[in-house]
Parts: structure tokens; sequence; C-alpha cells
């Protein structure tokens, strides 16, 4: 049995068993637009608008209807910017047992194709964090802070070299 080192939404580290881990895949849209970045406002931060794949569901149908939820913008799925690997120690509520997640995590670039800044769509336990989402100036994006435990900018920087390749 094999330990591992989880991060919450505030940086600290909590050590857990291998066994104690419950696996999550994900998929977050990276979406540019007119010089800025479309941003879920969450606690006093921000991450890409995404979330859990859930069972039988397709990775691309997930990020089309997360995106919906936590921003109302429709979108197409466009090319894959990253993958990568995380444990988190979600702080929210009982329906995640207080228990450790690893996550793998995939960003998509997504193209706006309709809807309106919104969250009128997110599931109900998530009306305590979430807040309306915002467009970010690139230039500004160094600033914020992202609630999650990836290099955001790195993945910002992909996206931006995937779209500069396109």
């Amino acid at each position: 049995m094999s330990k591992v080192i989880c991060t919450d939404r505030d940086g600290n580290t909590h050590e857990v068993s291998s066994e104690e881990l419950r696996f999550r895949p994900s998929v977050y849209g990276v979406i540019i637009k007119d010089g800025a970045l479309l941003l879920s406002k969450q606690w006093d931060g921000y991450d890409f608008p995404g979330g859990g794949i859930e069972i039988g569901e397709e990775i691309k149908s997930a990020l089309v209807r997360e995106v919906k939820e936590e921003t109302g913008m429709d979108v197409t799925v466009g090319e894959i910017v990253a993958c990568e690997n995380s444990f988190y120690k979600p702080l929210l509520d009982d329906s995640h047992n207080n228990g450790c997640l690893h996550s793998i995590l995939i960003y998509y670039l997504c193209n706006v194709i309709g809807g309106e800044l919104s969250i009128d769509h997110i599931a109900d336990n998530e009306k305590k964090y979430i807040s309306m989402p915002e467009w970010i100036p690139l230039e500004n994006v160094d600033k914020v802070k992202f609630y999650n435990s990836i290099d955001s900018m790195q993945i910002i920087q992909q996206a931006q070299h995937v779209l500069n390749s396109i």
C-alpha cells in the first residue's frame, strides 16, 4: 500500500493511502476569445470551466455539459491541449465523503457558439461556491488565483500555442 499526497484548494497537503483514493476523470474547456479567457469563478478564485465525467458519458459531451452548467455558454470542442494528473482533496460537502481523488484532467480548446454568461444551470451543491463566470483579459490572467493543482499558466500557454498553429 503506497502513500499519496493530496492537495486541497487552500494548498494544504494530506497524506493518504492509495487505497483511499477515488478515481475521477474530468474534462475542462480552455476558451479564448477576443484576447480574453473564460473562467469559472469559484470561492475567491477561478478555474477552467469543467468537471467530472459521469459513468457512461462521452468525454466531449461531458465537456459541453460542464461548460454550459458553469458558464451558460454553448461550445464546440476543439483540439486537446493537455492531459494532467492530480491528487486532490475536495473541501466541499458530504457528497465527496471528505475523501481524496485521483483525477485525470483533460483540457480541450473550445469555441463559443452561443449562450449567455450565467450560472442558472449549475447543480445545487455547486451554488455554494460558484458565482458568475468572467472573461479575464489574457494580459491579466497571471494575476488570477486558480483553484486547481496543476500549472494553469502552462495550460494557457499550450492553448495559445495550439491556437497559433491552427
